[in-house]
């Protein structure tokens, strides 16, 4: 049963929208069985805390086993006097590739008196809708929701009776070593760092981690090795299959955010410690390191925007065109071998939306040990709206409650938290629900049919989306830079670029490059909850082409909203049905691609050739009047770009969609309604 959080969040909808989503809101809603806990968990940071200052040793050295060593900040609960308290405390973990500096110069300006609670309630209500931006709106409220203390250091937390250990990743900060980008020595440093941490006399022994997205990732792949004293852990926008979500997803380069991701740390890392310096204790084992590699990953970017044949593709890029190199076997995570109290966050529009319900359902751990959140965020805008009326608490108000109960024992009813709370996209609200996907979920066939809805006069071609199939018809699309103006582009840049509301709340503009096809109108509420598969019958010019596809609300006014997306390389079709899963009919929920070298199979020019592409699971509810429709499109830069040598094959060619009854096109759906079409 859905529960109502008890309030509608009007992002793009205009007051008439909200009334009506209210009054067309699902049966069922009821009072969360955790009403309530949100305010006490906030209550609890954010009140009087057991001490009133924080002790900071600075540069700590933590030597790992092959002799690397790692910097730590260490943050200790400190008495009036401001030395650090003698009791050993929980201790809490933060791996990060972003260089402590950077942390501590956050929580240095939030400790500055007065400034937080200055600042963060005026960037809470600063609004940029008015103008069309309200992307921007989000960017600025991700701070108060959490992401500046969850980034880092949170110093309510260690007031409240925590040390914090933020680490520099090998490779990276003022850190030895050569950055691995979660290799295997990497991880191995995760469980490393935890054991000596729980060693130390200042720890008793039970150590929790936190932090964001890639301290996200690295905290579920120290979990996966069961060290003793981890008990708790923390992502907020992690990852688990790294290829499918930013690397390579469906086989073409995450170009909007892998490039300038990796300039951010390779540039970060080459910052030399000052203070160092100044006292003459300068690192010369660090600077022969950075000396060594620079520029970590760059030749392998290089590579797949240069090399013009597959046969030319050097081993560095092969390397992760293989399921059996260590680079790729580190970067598919395993989730099932998580035994810890796991606390996720994430979001239907991040670069992680892939990974983060998968991770959530992986967990091997009773339901009061695991809980997720999903907002209606991208990467950057993480914890937008969290510690509103109606919504969740902010992050770090639940990280304090989850190691509150897990690391010190406390009964705070953070168990009871409802298992999944999502933001439900349609209602536009806050809902709970015992699993995702929702309950009383029945998958359903949506076939692509020429015949024109009326809905879609902009698109490049207006076609219907059926119960049954119809007519035969070859339909045709080109790449084109139009998708720069769309929702996927805001996503696969992370929302680093801020694109106004016409863009990334309607997909009218970028609809011009897209195939279109669209429902009926729903009659009653239609909630549609897990991942959706699209089947499609393809003829291409070329050896080679990119397929997107996305899956939209569509309103009485026309407006197309993007719920979310899947794209693939035809070349790299094969799919692993080992990791796939099917409906009772056969037919694919999640198509797992194999995207190696291996399993590539060129297209034959101008022969059909069935794809089968993976649609991120999302959450949403069709309101009474509002129609399903499936874009299609040959493209979606600058979200991705295909490799070089598979671009060349594909010449960026004009692809086919072969709509033929006898070897239909259709898109698999998760409902729990039959809505009559």
């Amino acid at each position: 049963m859905i529960k109502h959080r008890g309030r509608l969040a009007a992002l793009v909808a205009s007051v008439v929208m909200l009334a009506g989503a209210v009054a067309s809101a699902p049966a069922g809603l009821a009072t969360p069985a955790a009403e309530g806990l949100d305010a006490q968990f906030a209550a609890t940071h954010n009140g009087p805390q057991q001490y009133p200052n924080v002790f900071i040793e600075w540069d700590v050295p933590i030597t790992m086993s092959d002799g690397t060593v790692l910097k730590a900040n260490v943050y200790h609960p400190a008495g009036a006097d401001g030395q650090p308290i003698s009791e050993p405390t929980p201790t809490i973990v933060n791996m990060t590739p972003y260089t402590k500096l950077v942390s501590n110069i956050a929580d240095s300006a939030l400790a500055v008196p007065g400034l937080a609670d200055t600042l963060l309630p005026v960037l809470q209500n600063l609004d940029f809708s008015p103008f069309g931006f309200s992307s921007l709106s989000d960017m600025m409220k991700a701070l108060p929701g959490g992401a500046a203390r969850t980034f880092g250091v949170d110093r309510n937390l260690i007031r409240g009776g925590y040390t914090q250990v933020v680490v520099d990743v090998r490779g990276t900060g003022f850190s030895q070593g050569t950055w691995q980008v979660f290799g295997e020595r990497e991880q191995l440093d995760g469980v490393e760092v935890v054991d000596w941490a729980a060693e130390q006399t200042w720890s008793d022994g039970k150590i929790g981690m936190s932090g964001i997205s890639y301290s996200g990732i690295n905290q579920l792949h120290t979990a996966q090795r069961k060290p003793e004293a981890l008990k708790a852990i923390f992502p907020i926008v992690p990852g688990s299959d790294l290829i499918r979500d930013v690397a390579a997803p469906g086989g073409a380069l995450g170009i909007g955010f892998i490039p300038a991701w990796l300039l951010a740390v390779d540039g970060a890392k080459l910052l030399p410690d000052l203070v160092s310096i100044l006292n003459g204790k300068f690192d010369w084992i660090w600077l022969a390191d950075r000396v060594r590699d620079p520029f970590t990953f760059f030749n392998v970017l290089i590579a797949a925007l240069t090399t013009p044949t597959v046969e030319q593709i050097p081993p560095e890029m092969a390397a992760i065109l293989d399921d059996e190199s260590p680079l790729r076997t580190a970067w598919v995570g395993d989730p099932e071998q998580v035994q810890v109290p796991t606390f996720l966050y994430g979001g239907w529009h991040d670069i992680f939306t892939y990974s983060t319900p998968r991770i959530y359902n992986a967990v091997d751990v009773p339901a009061e040990q695991k809980k997720l959140i999903m907002g209606d965020v991208y990467h950057v805008t993480l914890s937008s709206g969290l510690g509103q009326p109606g919504a969740p608490a902010p992050l770090e108000s639940l990280q304090r409650a989850w190691f509150d109960k897990w690391l010190k024992g406390i009964d705070n009813g953070i168990d009871r938290y409802d298992p999944v709370t999502l933001w439900q996209q349609g209602s536009e609200q806050w809902t709970t629900d015992v699993a995702f996907p929702r309950p009383g979920m029945e998958y359903r066939r949506m076939y692509l049919d020429p015949a024109s809805s009326g809905t879609a006069p902009g698109a490049r071609f207006d076609g219907s989306l059926v119960t049954e199939p119809g007519a035969a018809q070859r339909v045709s699309v080109d790449p084109s830079l139009t998708t720069i103006c769309s929702r996927d582009a805001a996503q696969g840049t992370a929302g680093l670029i801020p694109l106004p509301d016409v863009c990334a709340k309607d997909a009218r503009i970028s609809e011009g490059a897209a195939l279109t096809f669209t429902t009926a109108p729903v009659t009653e509420p239609t909630r549609i909850s897990g991942a959706i598969a699209a089947h499609l019958n393809t003829v291409l010019d070329a050896t080679d082409g990119y397929w997107t596809v996305t899956v939209n609300d569509v309103a009485p006014d026309g407006r197309s909203t993007v719920w979310t997306q899947g794209q693939l390389m035809a070349s790299l079709r094969a799919v692993d049905d080992s990791k796939s899963t099917r409906s009772p009919n056969g037919d694919y929920t999640d198509p797992y691609p194999f995207l190696t070298l291996d399993t590539r199979q060129p297209v034959v020019p101008g022969e059909p050739t069935t794809i089968e592409i993976g649609i991120r699971a999302t959450d949403g509810v069709l309101l009474p009047g509002h129609r399903l429709r499936v874009d299609v499109f040959a493209g979606n830069f600058p979200s991705g770009i295909p490799l070089r040598p598979l671009l060349n094959e594909s010449g960026l060619r004009t692809q086919h969609l072969e709509l033929d009854p006898a070897r239909p096109s259709w898109i698999n759906v998760p409902m729990d309604t039959d809505p009559g079409w």
